[in-house]
């Protein structure tokens, strides 16, 4: 594309194909819709990220990401302090916030254990998770982890860690989606729903 864009298009379109799931010409489609809708879509959008970047941060506590700290989760008295959610990534919280399935606290790891790529326990929030595992108000620790080699390796060695402090650990069930249609799901999801199945 050398050559038919300014410096500041082409430093827009590359920033934007850094983000998931844009390669270079989902980035260049994004660059083009943002600057045909100036007004209402690049001027607000080019404000909001300079809010967030001004006011969102790190929850102390969770590892959440808000604009208080600690974080409106953590300083929800409502919720139960005796059950204690951990994920990989915000993301896995907030969709566990979207299914309205739990009222408990999180603890968010910030990422998964990893031999290829050099992620061990001291580049992950264990320590603090230990720490808030060993609270007396705290009865379970829910490993919502993903159903991936390196998930599964990570909650196996959080069970272990865990288990040192004699809480108990669960795993989010897996199995055969609500809605999902046998013929659809892959070979994995099947036989890890059989070997789940429980008395109907």
């Amino acid at each position: 594309m050398a050559g038919s864009a300014g410096p500041e298009i082409e430093r827009l379109i590359s920033l934007l194909a850094k983000l998931p799931g844009l390669g270079p010409r989902s980035a260049r489609r994004s660059a083009l819709a943002l600057l045909k809708r100036r007004d209402q879509l690049l001027v607000p959008l080019a404000a909001a990220m300079s809010d967030a970047a001004a006011r969102v941060r790190t929850c102390s506590v969770c590892g959440a990401l808000d604009t208080q700290d600690p974080c409106a989760i953590c300083a929800d008295t409502v919720r139960d302090d005796a059950m204690l959610c951990v994920v990989e990534e915000v993301g896995a919280l907030w969709a566990m916030e979207r299914a309205g399935a739990f009222r408990g606290r999180y603890h968010v790891l910030g990422g998964l254990l990893s031999a290829l790529d050099g992620v061990g326990p001291d580049a992950l929030r264990v320590s603090a998770l230990l720490q808030r595992a060993s609270a007396a108000q705290v009865r379970e620790v829910i490993l919502a982890l993903p159903a991936t080699v390196d998930g599964q390796t990570t909650a196996h060695y959080l069970t272990e860690r865990l288990g040192a402090l004699n809480v108990p650990v669960t795993l989010l069930a897996r199995g055969v989606p609500v809605g999902g249609e046998l013929d659809w799901l892959d070979d994995g999801t099947i036989a890890q729903a059989m070997r789940a199945r429980r008395p109907a």
